[in-house]
């Protein structure tokens, strides 16, 4: 039985759904020139998975094996079309999540549940970290133990650092958007992109979540 939560999110998927239908494809491309078209599908990369997008159903499938996409992955996909500015523009910017316009009342769920959750899977493990970012198309970044920048989508570069821990502290995570991140999408589309972006590295490196992730 589908709890509250997830019920109210499929109910969200299905909202956007139909948005999609009414969408100007030829004008979303042009805000968002990642998007590609394959035969019937528009397409785009969410953390180095391509996901197809049906144009005359709005469904969304991982386009390996056409399975229906996770609901995480199509709210951010949804949210990306219906949001983003026909202005928006990469600034080169790098700001933390507090920083980004309209989020700082999430601030400190924030850090609970991505943050600390980010940092308990990975402490011990900076090599691991390292190794997937690499596997996913990301860039490592030379200024924590282990981080590593990486597209969300196209658009869309995060910054994930990790600090492990020692004897005397435990390990530490930040995650960096650029400035213009609320410009593409929702705000609070960027902390479920932040999560997307933690359970692919986890699940690139073969090691479980730990800590109390926020979950869709």
């Amino acid at each position: 039985m589908l709890n509250d939560t997830t019920n109210n999110y499929m109910k969200a998927c299905e909202t956007w759904r139909l948005k999609f239908l009414d969408m100007d494809k030829q004008q979303l491309m042009e805000k968002l020139p990642e998007i590609k078209t394959e035969a019937d599908n528009l397409t785009l990369k969410l953390f180095g998975r391509k996901f197809g997008i049906y144009t005359q159903t709005g469904k969304i499938v991982t386009f390996e094996d056409l399975q229906p996409a996770d609901i995480i992955s199509q709210l951010n996909i949804y949210t990306l079309f219906g949001f983003a500015s026909p202005l928006a523009y990469f600034k080169d910017k790098w700001v933390p999540f507090r920083e980004l316009s309209g989020a700082s009342s999430f601030t400190k769920a924030f850090e609970k549940h991505v943050l600390d959750p980010f940092a308990q899977t990975f402490s011990g493990q900076p090599e691991k970290l390292s190794k997937a970012c690499e596997a996913l198309g990301g860039v490592n970044l030379t200024h924590s133990d282990a981080g590593c920048l990486l597209n969300a989508f196209d658009c869309m570069p995060m910054k994930f650092l990790f600090w492990d821990g020692d004897d005397e502290f435990s390990a530490q995570a930040n995650i960096l958007y650029d400035d213009s991140a609320t410009d593409f999408i929702h705000v609070e589309s960027t902390v479920s992109i932040a999560v997307e972006g933690i359970l692919r590295l986890a699940e690139t490196a073969e090691i479980e979540i730990k800590g109390p992730l926020f979950q869709m």
